[in-house]
């Protein structure tokens, strides 16, 4: 049995429920599922940006599938996070207040509404659960290579990283994120967890979605959770302890000249920022040699946005 904010999942039971963060007039779609026999609680959580959709279709297709009877232990499923974000097809943030959900954690209760989301997960989920997979996909404008980020957190950093090289994604990536959904669960309370990053462009593709679905499955056999459904090809990740992520100086146009995989050397010239008369405004260049793994292919940049991801080869 799971009990998580008023609602009661029995043992062997699938329930669908709209939660209400604090009787806030938004709705969170998710399915808890309580598996015949007892183990750990697995928390997935989805459209934390509201215009990351293939985590969104592939929780979808999961909780359906699942068998209550098969399972050990709970699942618990957010399809979609950011909710008024998705309805009113805005790609990022929680439009009441321009909230970014990566960023907001631990939130207040009686703050606007974004920090209430993030100060619900935080009160009335996170007690509940022992690991946290958060899905993720690039921004409209992005484009990145499959990667996901585990915490540097010593407290869970071993078994995070152990977790990370089970699943299919082909960059692993250190991380000392402290104040998104799963950071914050890590940093502060001691739950570890990934964030998965598959996907770009606010658009939905099978290749994403069934990767998504494969790093669900992948994740629950490894705490013997569940069996896999159906064979899932695994290739050894490559692990990045250390990362750069180049930002801008000033707001111009940008004109990338780089393609994710790519190798690049320290120095390398990897775009220019110009004006709109293509008046050299910043050249951005490598800062280590490494490989690049998301980058914004553009055009409107503006003063502090992140450009390029990169794994360094040696810290």
């Amino acid at each position: 049995m799971l009990e998580i904010d008023g609602k009661i999942c029995e043992e062997g039971q699938k329930l669908q429920v709209l939660f209400k963060p604090y009787d806030m007039p938004i709705e969170l779609p998710a399915t808890i599922i309580c598996g015949k026999n007892p183990g750990m609680n697995l928390l997935i959580t989805t459209q934390i940006h509201s215009g990351e959709y293939n985590g969104s279709v592939a929780s979808i297709r999961i909780a359906k599938d699942i068998d209550p009877e098969k399972l050990t232990g709970n699942v618990i499923i957010f399809h979609c996070v950011n909710a008024t974000g998705f309805w009113q097809r805005k790609r990022r943030y929680v439009p009441e207040d321009m909230a970014n959900l990566n960023s907001n954690f631990p939130g207040n209760k009686r703050g606007t509404v974004g920090n209430k989301i993030a100060a619900w997960f935080v009160e009335k989920v996170f007690p509940q659960v022992d690991f946290i997979l958060d899905l993720h996909g690039g921004k409209d404008n992005d484009i990145l290579e499959s990667c996901l980020f585990y915490p540097r957190a010593k407290a869970v950093n071993k078994v995070a990283f152990d977790a990370a090289k089970c699943l299919n994604v082909k960059y692993l990536l250190a991380s000392s994120n402290c104040v998104g959904l799963y950071g914050y669960a890590a940093n502060h309370m001691n739950i570890p967890g990934l964030l998965v990053e598959r996907g770009y462009g606010c658009v939905q593709r099978e290749e994403w979605i069934k990767g998504h679905m494969d790093c669900i499955y992948l994740l629950m056999e490894h705490f013997g959770m569940y069996a896999l459904p159906y064979a899932i090809p695994h290739e050894e990740p490559v692990n990045y302890s250390c990362s750069d992520y180049i930002t801008f100086e000033k707001r111009g146009v940008w004109n990338p000249n780089i393609a994710i995989n790519q190798k690049v050397k320290k120095g390398e010239v990897l775009g220019t920022l110009t004006d709109f008369f293509g008046n050299e405004i910043q050249k951005v260049c490598a800062e280590h040699d490494g490989t690049i793994i998301y980058f914004i292919a553009g055009l409107c940049m503006l003063e502090g946005d992140e450009a390029i991801a990169i794994g360094v080869d040696e810290c």
